[in-house]
């Protein structure tokens, strides 16, 4: 019985990391695929981008995240997108949707509200900012061992990315990173268990 028990539960654990790996490859796919549109375009996808107080600028809350102005840009956000996004769903599946719609609006209205007139807003890197602002306080929101263990972790590892929500580099969203870390960190207070 003990034997038939451990598969069960190792099934139910590969079934989850297969679903995992679908979620975060698909919406990398989404990402790579509208690179490659962008250049076809000629760039003319990156007007979809958040353009600062401008009416059209608020699709870009929407689409923003999956246009990146350059294969650099786009190779620095995915492994962190990746990495970060399955850390929220070893939290707990369920969050990743919610953590990822906080970070968007967040990153995208604080980017819209901030930015440079003129200037457009692309790239994942806000979202990216959702996942670590998220990861980094829900373990203080769920008090739990493992949520405080990751927590611990994530900030040995990538706290040093918070940084990035300072105005420092010309080009640099710091607007989004600073919109998509506060959204992370509403979302861990929001889905904090009761």
């Amino acid at each position: 019985m003990g034997t038939r028990v451990a598969t069960t539960t190792v099934r139910s654990m590969t079934r989850a990391v297969k679903t995992q790996a679908t979620v975060l490859t698909s919406a990398l796919g989404v990402a790579w695929l509208s690179f490659a549109a962008t250049v076809l375009s000629g760039g003319a996808l990156l007007s979809y981008g958040i353009v600062p107080r401008t009416l059209t600028g608020l699709r870009g809350i929407l689409f923003a995240p999956f246009l990146h102005g350059s294969l650099n840009h786009l190779l620095a956000n995915t492994i962190p997108f990746a990495v970060l996004g399955w850390l929220v769903m070893l939290r707990d599946a369920k969050h990743l949707g919610r953590v990822t719609l906080a970070a968007m609006l967040g990153s995208g209205l604080l980017s819209w509200l901030l930015g440079a007139p003129g200037s457009v807003h692309v790239g994942a890197s806000g979202v990216i900012f959702g996942y670590l602002g998220f990861l980094m306080v829900s373990g203080w929101y769920a008090r739990t061992l493992g949520s405080v263990a990751l927590s611990v972790g994530v900030t040995v590892a990538w706290g040093g990315l918070v940084w990035g929500v300072l105005p420092s580099e010309v080009g640099v969203s710091w607007q989004g990173h600073l919109g998509g870390f506060v959204g992370g960190v509403m979302a861990a207070r929001a889905l904090r268990k009761k």
